[in-house]
């Protein structure tokens, strides 16, 4: 059992299973995950069931996928003595409150998510999208208020769903649990409301630009730098970084435009060093991007090296059942929490017709 587990206040968030996480993950929430274990009782949900809005064809890419990034959030630093770990599928909680808080959002108010629109864009789906995939919208509500957390870290991207996830837990409260809309966010659970009105919680970098210089980093744009990268890996992806219009020979650089800068502000550690980088690339004082992007790859191979490192513990002979067992484990944790959850919500419903247990199988 993780020692915060129920005596801490809680926090819930996640990754979906599409591919490895990459350092646009690490700045936006890991490193926030990594602060707040010790200090609250946290759940990471792999949320493998929203893979399949976009991916219904490919399960084993899934399943290969949610294995990869336990191991990319243990070799973080992920603790699972301090956080419990779960899966998205084996939690039928999170279903039945898909279903329930989907009567309680009207269906433009779903499509009107900035989120979705910015998604059904990225990766080109037209009026291809299947109906599940903004329904995904209504289970990250349910991902989330199944846990009554009160912090969601998040990258910046994920604001939209966050908010969209307060106004269903202000609505069950208001129409279940008779409490008065015009009651402060924070007053809810004493007003009488099942669900905390839950916050999220930006990582210090909200959107991380990849290695294109011009979109947030993604595996699907083919801009991403993960985690798992080997040194020769980044030093490639680095060096290949175009700076944009920062450079011309009748002006100084412009270091606020220049992607390579924005992954120095984000990762040099000696900020005196960044400084006078940036001081002497305005000036045009023999700088060049290769020295810039040198100081860059120098300092993201330091962050990474111990978390290949520990990686590396769960690459061999048994790695996969162990990091299997960790999911089981954290799950039927989750699943004592959440059907508590789901079982409250039905009574406030007036459909408790009595509790269930869930149990796993053997392996």
């Amino acid at each position: 059992m993780p020692e915060n587990h129920g005596t801490k206040p809680r926090i819930l968030t996640g990754d979906t299973p599409t591919s490895r996480l990459h350092l646009g993950h690490y700045v936006g929430s890991i490193e926030n995950r990594l602060r707040l274990q010790d200090q609250y009782d946290c759940y990471f949900l792999l949320a493998n069931m929203h893979a399949f809005t976009t991916k219904a064809e490919s399960p084993e890419e899934i399943r290969t996928s949610t294995i990869e990034i336990v191991k990319d959030w243990l070799a973080c630093g992920i603790d699972p003595d301090k956080a419990t770990i779960a899966l998205q599928t084996e939690i039928p909680a999170i279903a039945e409150l898909t279903w329930f808080f989907a009567m309680l959002l009207p269906f433009n108010r779903v499509l009107r998510n900035p989120t979705l629109k910015t998604e059904i864009d990225a990766k080109g789906l037209g009026d291809t999208y299947s109906f599940g995939f903004p329904m995904y919208a209504v289970g990250q509500c349910a991902d989330i208020l199944a846990f009554l957390p009160e912090l969601i870290p998040v990258g910046e991207d994920q604001v939209a769903h966050i908010e969209m996830c307060r106004e269903v837990a202000r609505r069950f409260n208001q129409v279940f649990c008779a409490v008065d809309p015009q009651t402060e966010d924070d007053d809810y659970p004493a007003r009488g409301g099942l669900f905390p009105i839950p916050k999220a919680l930006v990582g210090r970098i909200g959107r991380l630009v990849g290695t294109d210089g011009n979109n947030k980093m993604s595996k699907s744009l083919g801009n991403a730098i993960f985690l798992s990268d080997s040194p020769k890996e980044v030093k490639k992806k680095i060096g290949a970084m175009y700076p944009g219009q920062s450079r011309n020979p009748d002006e100084p650089g412009n270091v606020e435009i220049n992607p390579v800068f924005q992954y120095a502000d984000v990762f040099l550690t000696d900020r005196a060093l960044l400084e006078d980088l940036k001081d002497r690339y305005r000036r045009g004082d023999n700088l060049g991007d290769g020295h810039v992007k040198a100081h860059v790859i120098e300092a993201i191979n330091a962050l990474l090296e111990p978390i290949r490192a520990r990686r590396a513990m769960y690459e061999g002979p048994g790695g996969d059942d162990l990091v299997i067992d960790i999911i089981r484990a954290g799950t039927a944790r989750a699943n004592d929490l959440t059907e508590r959850t789901l079982h409250e919500a039905k009574r406030a419903m007036r459909l408790d017709f009595g509790p269930r247990s869930l149990r796993w199988a053997p392996r």
